[in-house]
């Protein structure tokens, strides 16, 4: 069985040799070598081609990020892991976006990192649970929900009927409900929708797919 083959970039010796002595009884993880920053790291690739990259943010000379885009410009196929005491949502999109296979946090227990170590070999991508959770709960807090999805289910179908062109009359009887109540539905949902008569209406109900263009 072929080993992964791992490069350590830390400017501290010490967390270095931790790491070595952590990952030494998994027999399918190598250690092949070690750098103290980012432009050391982008010469030990060059020596000893590693499949997976444990990566430090903060180091002089040149920074986790900044060698991480090298590195994966010049060996796309090298998965790299971010392994540092940062785990702000800034850091964790930057290292996303300089090509990052994942992203750990320096307290993680070793079965952790062992586990993150074999996901970025194996292609795919590994966020630690609390980062993953962070980074999705920042997403929900910016994502708005769009007009139509604050609609209840009964303004959908009152806003389809309408725009089909039934009366407020034929809708009430259809949906066996008083012509007061469709106009408030009617009222609401052109409220949320910021739309102010039945054309908008029409528009809005075509571009949304809610009823088709006769041909």
């Amino acid at each position: 069985m072929s080993k992964i083959k791992v490069l350590i970039v830390d400017d501290h010796a010490l967390l270095r040799e931790g790491i070595r002595s952590l990952l030494a009884s998994h027999d399918d993880i190598e250690i092949v070598g070690e750098a103290t920053n980012g432009s050391e790291a982008l010469e030990k690739v060059r020596e000893v081609a590693p499949d997976v990259i444990l990566m430090d943010i903060a180091m002089p000379i040149m920074d986790g990020l900044e060698a991480t885009r090298r590195i994966r410009k010049q060996n796309p196929n090298v998965r790299i892991i971010i392994l540092t005491q940062y785990d702000r949502k800034d850091y964790v999109l930057s290292s996303i976006k300089s090509g990052a296979s994942g992203f750990i946090p320096k307290n993680v227990i070793i079965s952790e990192l062992v586990s993150a170590i074999r996901t970025a070999h194996s292609g795919d991508a590994f966020l630690h649970p609390s980062v993953a959770k962070m980074v999705i709960e920042d997403y929900l807090r910016q994502v708005e929900p769009s007009p139509y999805d604050r609609l209840t289910d009964r303004e959908r179908e009152v806003l389809k009927l309408v725009a089909e062109g039934l009366t407020n009359q034929e809708i009430a009887n259809l949906l066996s409900v008083s012509v007061k109540t469709v106009l408030g539905h009617r009222t609401s949902l052109m409220e949320k929708l910021g739309i102010h008569n039945r054309t908008e209406l029409i528009k809005y109900a075509i571009r949304k797919g809610l009823i088709a263009i006769d041909t």
